[in-house]
């Protein structure tokens, strides 16, 4: 049985996954930390230093994940809808954003050599006609699919949950009984825990979190938002992963939503406690990280803030400190060196005292970024919609190592393994570094 959680001091999770796999989005426990990452490249480009290239079919956001010898990711092959028939479903839009209406999508599970960049295997997972539009700025496979040793299991919110068998390529089992209306397409991305899939709903018309067993697809507890809601259905929606972390001894799962982060026994769902945002909160796509003290979250969209929610010692986590100057929409934090680091969807970097909230500097790294970044040894990678990779060391002063231009933008959070990095931009996917 693989359990994630995270342990309060190192914050890293126990598995039985291989020592240099890469099991879920942001790495072992989520939280961004490459610990296995070996002394990957700082300076590349199109032209340098890549060991492969290799051209996705469809399209997707998804970052790999990497069991032994291969790298797993999520795609989507995308049919237009009728020109007609998307504006006449888009007259039920309560927003405002740009949006794309499909007829169909066929949603699909690559499977890349990681020696050689050799595509193996391209596998439908579901099939659905008439899809939820989704966000121009998002994709049909934009949920990061999480591995464990023979399984990848993939979900993408109301189009369905899948679970795949990886020496067999057999899909075991399919999931489509929950349902919410995104509003922008698919974000959320899984979590496992023991023998359950941990997934959130949070759309515009309901907002809840269930779980799955894993070995089935069933449905194993579903638990509805007890928070206050915004009137307004734009701005109960969300898009946030949960952390599985030990929290006083105990293992909880915090889940980000609108307005509140939550706190859930992991095995039964129960609602343990929720802590307000203090200010509107919405549409976060992030992940919180933590440390022995406190965990820190996003909270996205309305009042754009980051905060930090200590739990060492309390019954009821306690908000410590709330920074609302260039805090991320985007991009989950990560820890690194005893400093907590992020970065605006306009490309400014902070380095923040964890403690107390006081920044180290803010500094701009230029770009706009969706991606969430990662620590490698003490450096930082940080990529950016327009395909340039941030090289940054992990510590209170400033400086830029590098800045790698690469074709095509970058949704997807790096992957740092055994000396490599690997890529993933809107139409390819990248090893840099050595070859195997």
């Amino acid at each position: 049985m693989i359990r994630f959680f995270v342990l309060p001091l190192a914050a890293f999770s126990l598995h039985t996954a291989a020592a240099a796999d890469w099991p879920e989005w942001r790495g072992p426990g989520g939280q961004g930390r490459a610990v296995n990452a070996g002394n990957p490249p700082v300076t590349f480009s199109e032209t340098s230093g890549i060991a492969w290239k290799t051209v996705l079919p469809g399209r997707g956001h998804s970052t790999p994940v990497v069991l032994g010898d291969r790298l797993w990711l999520t795609t989507a092959i995308e049919k237009a809808a009728d020109p007609a028939d998307a504006e006449r479903r888009l007259k039920t839009n309560t927003g405002d954003q740009p949006l794309t209406v499909l007829a169909s999508v066929s949603l699909r599970a690559l499977c890349v050599d990681r020696a050689n960049g050799k595509l193996l295997h391209d596998l439908e997972l579901l099939e659905v006609a008439d899809p939820q539009w989704a966000h121009q700025l998002n994709s049909y496979a934009s949920p990061s699919p999480v591995a464990e040793p023979g399984r990848l299991y993939a979900h993408f919110g109301s189009l369905g949950t899948a679970c795949l068998d990886t020496d067999s390529g057999r899909v075991l089992w399919t999931n489509r009984e929950l349902q919410v209306m995104h509003e922008n397409g698919p974000g959320s991305t899984p979590v496992l825990w023991g023998d359950l899939l941990i997934v959130h709903f949070d759309g515009s018309d309901a907002q809840f979190i269930a779980a799955f067993d894993k070995a089935t697809g069933k449905l194993a507890w579903k638990t509805a938002r007890s928070g206050e809601m915004d009137p307004r259905p734009q701005q109960r929606k969300a898009y946030g992963t949960p952390l599985v972390m030990e929290m006083n001894g105990v293992p909880v799962v915090v889940s980000p939503a609108a307005n509140w982060v939550y706190g859930y026994e992991p095995a039964t769902g129960r609602e343990l406690w929720k802590v307000p945002y203090e200010g509107l909160g919405f549409s976060m796509p992030v992940r919180p990280v933590a440390d022995a003290e406190r965990f820190y979250v996003g909270t996205s969209y309305g009042k754009s803030q980051v905060i930090a929610v200590k739990y060492a010692g309390l019954k009821t986590p306690e908000v410590a400190w709330r920074n609302a100057k260039n805090a991320p929409k985007m991009a989950s934090p990560v820890l690194a060196n005893g400093l907590l680091f992020y970065v605006d969807d306009g490309g400014i970097l902070s380095c923040i005292d964890p403690a107390t909230g006081e920044a180290h500097y803010r500094e701009r790294l230029g770009g706009k970024f969706s991606a969430s970044p990662i620590v490698a040894g003490d450096r930082l990678y940080f990529c950016s919609r327009e395909g340039v990779v941030s090289v940054v060391p992990a510590e209170k002063a400033f400086r830029i190592e590098a800045q790698n231009a690469l074709d095509g933008a970058l949704m997807a959070s790096p992957v740092a393994l055994d000396g490599s990095l690997y890529l993933r931009t809107e139409a390819a996917l990248y090893r840099i570094g050595p070859s195997r």
